[in-house]
C-alpha cells in the first residue's frame, strides 16, 4: 500500500508539473496538494506547491509551504531560496537575508542568490531612509523609497500603507485611496489600511465618514495610536467648526472669529478643512471691517487649496471694498475661467469698470466731496477749492509751489465742469471716457472761475457779509480778502 501511495503521489506531482508548465497554476496546485496528502513528508512536493502559490501571488501560503519544505530537508536549496523570496516579497528583508545566506552556504557559486542578497540589502536601506524622511516630514522622499522597495517587495502591505499614508499627507488622496483599497480587498481587517482610508476622507473634509473608518481601524487594532489621534482630532475639528458656524448665524461675529481661530490650531495637516476655516474667518473679518485681515485669510485659504472658488470670490470682494481693483479683477478672472456663469461674468465686468474708473482723475476727490454729493454740495466744494488753489493767492510762493497750485486750480475747474453738468456727470459715473464721447472736454480754469463767481465785478459769499473782492487784471483774477473776517478764502 505504501508503494502504491508513493507511486500515486509521484504521478500527481508529474501531472502538477505538466499543468505548471502550461501555466495552469490552479490545476497544478490541486495535483501538488494531492501528492502532499499522500506523502506529507516529501519536501519537494511542498517546494513545488510553494512555487505554484507564488505564481498565484499567494505569498503567505507559499512561505508556509517553503518553510515546511526546509523543515523536512534542511539541505533543500530551492526550498530556502523560495522561502527567502517569499520573505522578500512580503517585505521582511532581514528574514530573507538569512534564507539567502543559507542558500549561499549550500551553493556558493550561485549568481542568483547574490542578486537576491543585494535586493534585500537595498530594501533595508530604503526602509532606513524612509524612516528618517518621515520624521523630517519629507513625505515625497518616503513615497520614493517605498516605490523602490516595492519593486522587490511587491506584496508588502506595510510598505504600501506607508506609501498611502504619505500620499494622503501630500494631498494626493485618489492615489492614497487606491492603494489602501487594494490592500482592503485582500485583507478587509487591515487596521493600517482602514486608517489611511479614514485619513483621506478626513483630509477631504468628509469628517463623519472619516470617523467611521477610524473607529473601525481601532476595532481591528485597538492600539493603533495614529487612528486614535486622528479620530480625536476629527471630532474636535468638527465640533469647533460647527460652534463657529452657529455663532456666525446668530450674528455673534467676534465669538465666531475666535472659534474659527481655535479650530485652525487643532490640526495643521488638514489642508481642506483649514482652507474652509480661513475662508469662514475671512467672511467674519469682513463683517467686522477687518478687511486686510480678511484678505490675508483668503490668501491663506487659496494657498492651501488653489481650486477654492469661494475664497477667490471672498478675497475679490474685499479687494473691491478696499479699492484694490487690479487685484479684484485678477481674482474674478480666475473665477470666471473656472466657472463661466453669468453671475461671475457680471462680477468681473463690474471690477473691470471700477478699475477703469480708478485710473482716471477722481473728480470727487479733487473737490473733496462724496460720490453722492448734491449739486449744492458740489458748488460749495468748488468755491472752497478754487479759492484755495487760485494762482494769485500763491503769487509770493516759490515757482515750484506756484506751478503745483496752478495745476490743482485747473483740476478743480475740470472737476466742477464735469460734476456740475448732469449729462457729463452721468457718463463719468458710469465709467465712460468723456473724451471718447465727443463731449467738449476743453477746460479753461479761469473762464470757469469767472463764470462761477460772476465776472470781474466782484462777488460775495453766501450766508455771510464777507466783502472779499475779486478784481480783474489783464491776465487773471485777483482775490482781495477782507480784513475783518476769519474765512479762509
Amino acid at each position: 500500500i505504501k508503494l502504491t501511495s508513493s507511486t500515486d503521489a509521484e504521478g500527481f506531482k508529474e501531472q502538477g508539473n505538466v499543468y505548471y508548465v502550461k501555466k495552469d497554476y490552479a490545476e497544478a496546485f490541486n495535483f501538488y496538494t494531492k501528492a502532499i496528502d499522500l506523502c506529507p513528508k516529501n519536501a519537494s512536493y511542498y517546494g513545488n506547491r510553494a512555487a505554484t502559490l507564488m505564481m498565484l501571488s499567494r505569498y503567505r501560503e507559499a512561505l508556509e509551504d517553503s518553510q515546511q519544505a526546509v523543515r523536512l530537508d534542511d539541505t533543500f536549496m530551492k526550498g530556502h531560496m523560495r522561502e527567502g523570496k517569499c520573505h522578500l516579497l512580503l517585505g521582511n528583508a532581514m528574514a530573507a537575508t538569512r534564507c539567502f545566506q543559507k542558500v549561499q552556504e549550500l551553493e556558493p557559486e550561485s549568481s542568483q542568490v547574490q542578486q537576491e542578497l543585494k535586493n534585500a540589502e537595498s530594501i533595508l536601506e530604503f526602509e532606513r531612509l524612509a524612516e528618517i524622511s518621515f520624521e523630517k516630514r519629507d513625505f515625497r522622499m518616503v513615497v520614493f523609497c517605498m516605490d523602490r522597495a516595492l519593486e522587490s517587495a511587491s506584496a508588502c502591505h506595510r510598505f504600501k500603507v506607508l506609501k498611502a499614508e504619505c500620499l494622503a499627507l501630500l494631498g494626493r488622496y485618489p492615489e492614497a485611496q487606491s492603494v489602501a483599497s487594494d490592500i482592503l480587498r485582500m485583507d478587509s481587517t487591515n487596521g493600517d489600511a482602514l486608517y489611511v482610508r479614514g485619513l483621506c476622507l478626513y483630509y477631504e473634509d468628509c469628517i463623519d465618514k472619516a470617523v467611521q473608518f477610524f473607529v473601525q481601524a481601532l476595532r481591528m487594532a485597538p492600539d493603533h495610536e495614529k487612528a486614535r489621534l486622528a479620530c480625536r482630532n476629527a471630532k474636535a475639528l468638527k465640533a469647533k467648526k460647527e460652534e463657529g458656524n452657529k455663532a456666525f448665524k446668530e450674528g455673534s461675529f467676534e465669538e465666531a472669529y475666535d472659534l474659527y481661530s481655535e479650530a485652525l490650531t487643532i490640526d495643521p495637516n488638514n489642508i481642506k478643512t483649514n482652507a474652509k476655516l480661513y475662508c469662514n474667518r475671512a467672511t467674519v473679518g469682513s463683517k467686522l471691517n477687518k478687511l486686510e485681515q480678511a484678505i490675508e485669510d483668503c490668501t491663506k485659504a487659496i494657498k492651501l487649496d488653489e481650486t477654492y472658488i469661494k475664497a477667490y470670490l471672498r478675497r475679490a470682494q474685499c479687494y473691491m471694498d478696499t479699492e484694490q481693483y487690479e487685484e479684484a479683477v485678477r481674482d474674478y478672472e480666475k473665477v470666471y475661467q473656472t466657472e463661466k456663469t453669468k453671475e461671475h461674468k457680471n462680477l468681473l465686468k463690474n471690477a473691470q469698470l471700477e478699475l477703469k474708473k480708478s485710473k482716471r482723475k477722481d473728480y470727487y476727490k479733487v473737490l473733496g466731496v462724496d460720490k453722492n454729493a448734491t449739486e449744492d454740495e458740489i458748488k460749495k466744494a468748488y468755491r472752497k477749492r478754487a479759492l484755495m488753489h487760485h494762482p494769485d493767492r500763491h503769487s509770493g510762493a516759490s515757482a515750484e509751489v506756484q506751478k503745483e497750485e496752478e495745476k490743482k486750480f485747473k483740476e478743480v475747474g475740470e472737476a466742477f465742469t464735469v460734476l456740475s453738468d448732469p449729462k457729463k456727470k452721468s457718463r463719468y459715473d458710469s465709467g465712460h471716457d468723456l473724451e471718447d464721447d465727443d463731449m467738449n472736454m476743453d477746460f479753461d480754469a479761469n473762464n470757469i472761475f469767472k463764470a462761477f463767481f460772476g465776472g470781474p465785478g466782484g462777488f460775495s459769499f453766501e450766508g455771510n457779509s464777507c466783502k472779499a473782492a475779486l478784481l480783474f487784471t489783464s491776465h487773471n483774477y485777483l482775490l482781495i480778502p477782507c480784513s475783518d473776517c476769519t474765512i479762509n478764502h
